[in-house]
């Protein structure tokens, strides 16, 4: 089912892009969510499809099918949550490694979605639907730390809105294989599909732009404890970039050496800082959090 809502262009607004337009009209929704609309081809100008891009003129007749949420059926779980921040708007959460972030068909329960349904009852932006309700951003099943969760859809749009205009601040630590010799590198190499294997990430020439800084924290014999800061959030991105520098992530199933001297569930790899601007008081809030159990005796293990 969609909500059906119809415009009707007056000459102040003529020029803006339709997108621009329709978000200036439907002020709970950002401007990313209605291009995706418009990408689904749930929006006409004059009874045609039309791009993002589109001009506007005076006169144009406008309508705009905006999707109901389906009502949730994942099951709420009563599963104990580190929390770091939460009020009205916002919660933070650090996620331990080895718990999946959402449902998937097949794996319904266990996961972070249905520790938060229980935590959060009805207060959970819905612009994600059933699967991943209140999810702004994710984090892989193996990579521990913060994680944002937005209780409203009018503090969703806004933190989707910072992700993407890479304003949030997003720092993470990680190990990885060799001595890394620069104290800073910043990599910028766009990330796509593997072409060779579909399952994987990489550095491929018509991928999305794809910016890392990487700062090293410790160097020891064989290993580096490193900090990345992320400037955009692509898929897998900062596990291809180093890898991309010869210096894959120790643990790491998918990108490192099958084999290791330690027994790992995963990539070494912590969310450990998360800031942004709060959607309703626009102050900006910095979190931190403490490298997990499973880093620090890795570390202790390597020295």
């Amino acid at each position: 089912m969609e909500e059906i809502k119809k415009f009707l262009v007056i000459d102040e607004e003529e020029g803006d892009r339709l997108d621009v337009y329709l978000s200036s009209q439907l002020g709970d929704m950002s401007r990313s969510y209605i291009q995706k609309i418009i990408k689904d081809k749930k929006v006409k100008v004059n009874s045609k499809e039309e791009k993002a891009k589109y001009l506007v003129k005076e006169d144009d007749k406008i309508t705009i099918e905006i999707p109901v949420p389906k009502l949730l059926e994942v099951e709420a779980q009563d599963i104990p949550l580190d929390i770091v921040y939460e009020d009205d708007d916002v919660l933070i959460i650090n996620k331990q490694q080895d718990m999946v972030v959402h449902p998937a068909p097949g794996n319904y329960d266990g996961t972070l979605v249905n520790a938060i349904l229980y935590h959060c009852k009805e207060k959970l932006s819905s612009i994600n639907g059933v699967i991943r309700p209140g999810i702004v951003h994710r984090i892989d099943k193996d990579t521990s730390g913060l994680l944002m969760i937005a209780k409203n859809n009018n503090a969703h749009n806004s933190l989707a809105e910072q992700l993407k205009d890479h304003s949030i601040t997003r720092e993470y630590e990680f190990i990885c294989h060799g001595v890394v010799k620069e104290d800073k590198i910043t990599v910028d190499k766009p990330i796509g599909r593997n072409p060779k294997d579909r399952l994987k990430m990489a550095i491929v020439k018509d991928g999305r732009r794809a910016v890392t800084h990487f700062e090293v924290v410790e160097r020891y014999d064989n290993f580096t404890h490193m900090r990345a800061r992320l400037e955009t959030g692509r898929t897998h991105q900062i596990r291809v970039h180093a890898l991309s520098i010869n210096h894959p992530l120790l643990g790491d199933p998918v990108y490192g050496p099958k084999n290791t001297k330690f027994k790992l569930n995963g990539q070494t790899l912590h969310a450990k800082k998360l800031g942004f601007v709060h959607p309703r008081t626009k102050e900006y809030v910095e979190l931190d959090s403490k490298l997990p159990n499973y880093f620090i005796d890795i570390i202790g293990k390597i020295k």
